[in-house]
């Protein structure tokens, strides 16, 4: 990195802590495993075919994130296409930080009654935020050259997904956030960075601008073109402990501290599913590693995963749904070292519910995943 870019981004910190000039080396070599799953924006859930015009279109297409509001967040990679009359305007034309993929948002231009003037990323971190534990957090971004020039892009964590269907401000405090203009000139990546110290156990991360229009600083520039909004290409998404490590208690329904014997079952406690889904969630990767763990430290384990719903919906498709569920388990350890001779799986739907299907925490109770041992 040159010594103008570290400058730069030291300038960009909020928060308790300065940067170091140990950071003026790229994020890459900076040794920590990455809570933020999809960093990179590399990953798609869908086959992109064309631009977005709802905060849904980006939800249905981005692995792992999505739109919490209305807006529609943009997505560029090798097979988007970018319509004629945005690509005129320069959209499209930068080149990731890595990869091949990155977004892009609208950060600034309610006074000026653009549609979508604000648009937020969201994703569930593969873990939530430990108490008292202090991170770091960075993303690397670069100004769409016709656009304004502003500050305050930032990342804000909470406990609760976040999901409005109208293209608001969120009015929210950011951990940290740029409080000098984001210039990023040339084409240019530039990184917004800080450390926090974790004062409550979020589960969720957004990046974007939660301040007016009115809060915001912001330059114009001096070209005939320029367009009356403020427009940033965001990539390289990074949130990592830093030591000292803080260590986690077990709770008492951890699958660790169950009792392993063959015959016995246990419910995986932690796993996610969208509705009607059978992709793993990140926050599942948190109890599946526990599970990982418990495999390799029995290598004689064979285990038979068993999946389950409520009795919404037609009986079939909850076999279905059930059984692709528990094979996503399954599909997990494998991936990551565990033989197929030792795992089974198969879906039983709604047919051994553990509560009423008549409320809503019944049926929460009875949507589940568990694991039968089947030989130690």
């Amino acid at each position: 990195m040159k010594i103008k870019q570290i400058i730069l981004v030291a300038s960009l910190l909020f928060g308790g802590y300065p940067l170091p000039s140990v950071y003026a080396q790229s994020s890459a070599e900076i040794p920590s495993e990455n809570i933020v799953p999809n960093p990179g924006f590399e990953d798609y859930s869908g086959t992109p075919i064309g631009w977005f015009y709802k905060g849904q279109h980006f939800t249905n297409l981005m692995k792992f994130w999505s739109s919490p509001t209305g807006a529609s967040p943009d997505a560029f990679g090798p097979e988007i296409r970018v319509p004629a009359h945005w690509a005129d305007k320069g959209f499209g034309q930068q080149k990731p930080h890595s990869g091949e993929s990155m977004i892009g948002l609208t950060l600034y231009g309610c006074d000026n009654g653009k549609p979508h003037c604000r648009e937020y990323v969201q994703i569930q971190l593969a873990e939530p935020l430990v108490l008292g534990q202090k991170y770091y957090f960075e993303f690397w971004t670069s100004r769409l050259p016709r656009s304004l020039e502003i500050n305050n892009l930032g990342v804000y964590f909470t406990k609760e997904s976040i999901s409005i269907k109208t293209d608001v401000l969120l009015s929210h405090q950011p951990k940290i956030y740029a409080q000098k203009i984001v210039e990023a000139p040339n084409k240019n990546w530039t990184r917004v960075a800080g450390f926090f110290t974790a004062t409550t156990e979020d589960d969720y991360l957004l990046i974007g601008n939660f301040f007016e229009d009115k809060n915001t600083k912001v330059i114009g520039i001096d070209r005939p073109d320029a367009l009356p909004y403020a427009y940033y290409y965001i990539d390289d998404v990074l949130l990592r402990k830093e030591e000292p490590y803080l260590n986690v208690p077990i709770k008492e329904d951890d699958i660790r501290k169950v009792p392993l014997a063959v015959g016995s079952k246990f419910q995986l406690k932690n796993i996610y599913f969208d509705t009607d889904k059978f992709e793993l969630l990140p926050q599942s990767f948190l109890e599946m590693k526990n599970l990982l763990n418990i495999m390799h430290e029995h290598p004689k384990m064979i285990i038979e995963v068993i999946g389950h719903t409520d009795s919404i919906g037609r009986h079939n498709y909850n076999l279905y749904l059930s059984r692709k569920r528990a094979k996503a388990v399954v599909r997990y350890l494998n991936a990551n070292g565990i033989s197929k001779a030792r795992t089974r799986y198969k879906g039983i739907g709604d047919a051994e519910p553990l509560d009423s299907n008549d409320t809503d925490e019944g049926r929460q109770r009875n949507r589940r995943v568990e694991v039968l041992i089947l030989k130690m």
